[in-house]
């Protein structure tokens, strides 16, 4: 008998600093305010810890490719451990918040467990806006979570499977609306429009294409609203062109399970409603720190993001209703937020180091959309818009620069191309386990 005598590699833990004695920065959200306000503050003499319900950070802008079977979930998250492996003085607690304690510097865990802290910065971002509509909170799909995509993409695919079976028996219909007519609703319409193209010739789904129907409503006159007129139009074109309906004025009352209702008293069956029709921080975190809270249900804030009559707590990001001008506020745009986020990095240190702060400038670096795989709007700092491929290559050329990760922006790179030229069969894939993912 062959007897292996292998030695099994020793492993060294790794010895931390006793930090104990600096000041404790706790910051609330793994978005990228909270993640830009920690780079902020890794390094520095400070003890930093991230709180979040997620272990990872996720790349909002591209969950609609994700809910359309474009990229993989896995591409758009990160973990946060991992972004600040090389930070000693960064730490993380996988925890959700329920309450901060002003009087008494804490914040307090679901499970009552609490953290002291020397200044709070509260990161904790937006979540969808449903405005009251009955139903649309329980039926509808909103896509502000890596959670939330992978559930609107079992929920695509499985009424695609569903026609197929029903292609020979009772040919049924798909109507799959999407409400909001902003950057994510124009981007989710012109992907799942590309989704459903794709299935029916790839996949070999027995689909009628004259039976789907993809539509797009909105109360505004006109599409991404943001930008200039002639971009709403070449956006409207381009959708049209890929046959995606386009209503405007239109309201929706009520949303079921499987149909939806409109003012004019339409109701109108579907397979899907994806909710894109904008955002709030009520029913967060953010907004219960104040009595009365801002715009939106964000947290209100003073010039250097500090919230209005305290010393050591501060709001960043969508969660913050911070000051642009006298009347107005910043947008909500992940620029908005990764700017905060380090101009409260560097306010905290200022006020640590007993220097006076100074007044949140936001830099408008432009906005923009992508409506299917050839085409993109670019509305640049100075009001110049750029649109078709160049815009594409723009939007696709600023969207890697800014995920996390060497391998997340390669593998993205690497999709792109393959599906630039052609379209493969890619992460179709239904998970048993979205519809119950938190």
């Amino acid at each position: 008998m062959l007897k292996l005598d292998m030695a099994l590699p020793t492993h060294t833990t790794k010895e931390y600093p006793d930090l104990s004695h600096l000041p404790h920065v706790v910051i609330i959200g793994g978005g990228f305010a909270g993640i830009a306000a920690a780079r902020g503050l890794a390094g520095k003499k400070v003890r930093v810890t991230i709180i979040d319900k997620h272990n990872f950070h996720t790349f909002l802008p591209l969950l609609y490719q994700v809910a359309t079977a474009m990229l993989e979930p896995a591409e758009v998250a990160y973990p946060i451990r991992t972004i600040f492996g090389k930070a000693n003085n960064v730490g993380f607690r996988h925890a959700k918040v329920r309450e901060v304690v002003h009087a008494r510097n804490v914040v307090v865990l679901e499970d009552g467990v609490e953290i002291g802290f020397d200044h709070l910065i509260v990161a904790t971002g937006a979540t969808a806006a449903f405005f009251g509509i009955p139903g649309a909170s329980q039926f509808a799909m909103p896509l502000y979570s890596l959670a939330d995509a992978r559930k609107l993409r079992n929920r695509l695919l499985i009424s695609l499977e569903e026609a197929d079976a029903s292609s020979e028996t009772s040919p049924m219909s798909l109507n799959f609306v999407i409400v909001g007519g902003g950057p994510t609703g124009v981007e989710t319409s012109g992907a799942l429009s590309e989704l459903i193209r794709t299935v029916i010739k790839r996949d070999g789904l027995r689909i009628d294409p004259s039976r789907v129907r993809v539509m797009l409503v909105d109360m505004a006159p006109r599409l991404l609203t943001p930008f200039p007129e002639k971009a709403s139009d070449y956006a409207k074109r381009e959708l049209e062109r890929m046959g995606i309906e386009i209503e405007f004025g239109r309201s929706v009352v009520e949303v079921e399970e499987r149909a939806i209702r409109f003012a004019d008293g339409e109701r109108l069956k579907v397979a899907a409603v994806v909710w894109a029709a904008g955002v709030t921080a009520s029913g967060t975190l953010a907004h219960d720190l104040q009595t009365t809270s801002g715009p939106g249900g964000r947290v209100r804030v003073m010039p250097d993001l500090r919230l209005l009559e305290s010393e050591n707590v501060w709001a960043v990001g969508d969660a913050a209703a911070v000051p642009l001008g006298e009347t107005e506020f910043c947008p909500q745009l992940a620029p908005v937020a990764m700017q905060s986020g380090r101009h409260c990095a560097e306010q905290v240190l200022r006020v640590l180091s007993g220097e006076p702060t100074k007044p949140f400038a936001y830099r408008n670096k432009g906005i923009m959309a992508t409506i299917g795989r050839h085409a993109a709007i670019a509305k640049l700092p100075g009001g110049t818009v750029v649109k078709g491929t160049p815009g594409w290559l723009a939007w696709l050329g600023l969207h890697l620069w800014y995920l996390v990760g060497f391998r997340n922006r390669l593998r993205v790179m690497i999709n792109w191309t393959w599906r630039y030229f052609d379209w493969p069969s890619g992460p179709r894939l239904i998970v048993a386990d979205a519809e119950t993912a938190e």
